[in-house]
């Protein structure tokens, strides 16, 4: 084959090879755009979606849950005579938060308690999460007709987890802990509360006693005595605290006061030693007091199951006294809807 023919193969063969070369790279470049364009095509109609959905759910169903709230709002406060007096202390979004709770009694705690110590919606939330109405209800079970503590007034348990107690410690850290925290303390106490003295000092016979912590409830118009306790309840608390109050009632009650009451707070409260000693009738309340509290999950469980012990307790009450009233009391909260925060 001469030089020319040889050449003339060989630029053919590259011409073909170059051309299979294009259109194997050309190919390459469509199908890569297109499956990426496919990829931004998808991205794209997610995000759409995503865009499209957030805005309804913001300008919509925002909107739809708001008169879903308005709509409930006059189920669950049917009586418009009380509705002008905490409309003046009580804002939407405190409504907002009394709309899930079951029980009118539940509501009416709840919104009277904003209405009078005047906090604001978390602070609402904070008290309906740590079940302050529950836990008054299982104070009030332990008491009857006869008395002289006052129903409404305290707790049972007492949550006192914001004191940053370390373990194992003394009843003085307790005591002391309580007053760096004394408005916390006193915010789970109640209101009306107000503190008094510390470590009141009182001489029966030339002797020192000592009472833990001394308060004053304004509205009860009566000096409140609080001994705490690190262990379990005894009965020997019983006459202790009778000596406290007798104190108390000759030579610090002024004129116009009521008659001192005493509060015991234990570790561990003996709820059949109580009844039984009839503290209540002695104007004694007695409370366990939690430095920690448990999950939710497990919180909840262990205040209705106390619920649950209370009622019962009380049913038991009743049937050994004729004409015995027994206060209803229900699990009253149930979750908010999904999205409620």
């Amino acid at each position: 084959m001469s030089e020319q023919k040889k050449e003339n193969v060989a630029v053919k063969k590259k011409s073909q090879i170059d051309e299979n070369l294009l259109f194997t790279r050309v190919a390459e470049i469509i199908e890569n755009r297109k499956h990426r364009a496919i990829t931004h095509a998808n991205q794209e109609t997610t995000m759409m979606f995503w865009e499209v959905g957030q805005y309804i759910n913001s300008a919509v169903l925002g909107n739809e849950r708001n008169l879903y709230r308005m709509t409930l709002f006059p189920e669950r406060f049917p009586d418009a005579k009380i509705l002008p007096p905490l409309a003046a202390k009580l804002s939407w979004s405190h409504i907002i938060e009394l709309l899930p709770l079951k029980t009118d009694e539940a509501r009416m705690y709840y919104a009277n308690d904003v209405a009078i110590r005047n906090y604001g919606a978390k602070e609402l939330r904070r008290q309906i999460s740590r079940k302050a109405y529950e836990r008054r209800e299982i104070a009030n079970t332990g008491l009857t007709e006869k008395s002289v503590v006052p129903f409404n007034v305290f707790k049972a348990p007492y949550l006192l987890d914001l004191l940053e107690l370390k373990e194992n410690f003394i009843k003085a850290d307790l005591e002391k802990a309580v007053l760096v925290e004394l408005e916390a303390f006193l915010l789970e106490f109640g209101h009306g509360f107000t503190f008094a003295e510390r470590q009141k000092r009182m001489i029966i016979d030339g002797e020192d006693i000592v009472l833990d912590l001394l308060f004053y409830h304004r509205i009860l118009k009566r000096l409140i005595a609080v001994e705490l306790k690190l262990g379990a309840f005894k009965a020997a608390y019983k006459g202790q605290m009778e000596l406290y109050l007798k104190w108390l009632d000759r030579y610090e009650r002024k004129d116009g006061e009521e008659a001192p009451i005493g509060i015991i707070l234990c570790a561990t409260a003996s709820r059949e030693k109580i009844e039984l000693l009839e503290m209540d009738k002695a104007g004694i309340a007695v409370a366990e007091y939690w430095t920690h509290l448990p999950p939710k999950a497990e919180f909840e469980a262990k205040i209705k199951a106390i619920l649950i012990e209370a009622r019962e307790r009380l049913e038991r009450r009743r049937s050994l006294s004729e004409g015995g009233t027994q206060r209803q009391i229900e699990y009253f909260y149930e979750p908010k809807d999904d999205g409620d925060e």
